[in-house]
């Protein structure tokens, strides 16, 4: 059975080998995210682990792929897991607004381990996470992928979202092309 649970030291061995085999648990910049994790993680994995739930958005500021940095928005993460790692899925979100600033291409995020792909994990993990969007106060959520994403993008409609419109993304994230959804929540 799929469930989120808060990133800890029982389940952390199983994401630095998810890292090591090369997933990232972001979907840009991939291999950037997996030398700072696993880089993180050396140094002090409570502070890491620690990293991952940030309500108050106390963290450092965020690099963005081309290397500029913004301020850090409140989020947390949860790892997917069925008595297994499985993968990550990360929420951020704007105190009082639904909306996001530019450079941020959605509330939610997440990614599956290959072997754990095609099983379910991610719409279970969505469907997961949408109380906890609605707890901290939004209407709805926006999720983003490329358009030639299909799977992401039956995660999404699976859960009630709707295709909003098609955008260009930021420079700093390549510029290329995506599809924005929402989920009424």
């Amino acid at each position: 059975m799929t469930m989120l649970i808060r990133p800890c030291r029982d389940a952390l061995p199983e994401y630095v080998a998810a890292l090591e085999g090369g997933w990232s648990p972001a979907n840009v910049a991939g291999d950037a995210v997996i030398r700072a994790h696993l880089a993180a993680i050396a140094r002090d994995a409570d502070a890491f682990l620690a990293s991952l739930h940030d309500p108050e958005a106390r963290g450092a500021p965020i690099t963005l792929p081309d290397g500029s940095t913004v301020p850090r928005l409140p989020s947390f993460t949860r790892w997917i897991w069925d008595g297994q790692f499985c993968g990550a899925i990360h929420f951020r979100w704007q105190n009082g607004s639904e909306d996001l600033p530019a450079h941020v291409l959605g509330h939610i995020g997440y990614a599956v381990v290959p072997g754990k792909r095609g099983q379910g994990h991610a719409t279970r993990a969505l469907a997961l996470l949408l109380p906890e969007a609605r707890a901290v106060g939004l209407r709805h959520v926006e999720l983003t992928t490329d358009p030639d994403n299909v799977v992401s993008q039956k995660v999404i409609t699976a859960n009630g979202g709707m295709l909003m419109a098609r955008f260009r993304k930021e420079a700093a994230y390549g510029g290329k092309e995506g599809v924005r959804f929402r989920i009424p929540l």
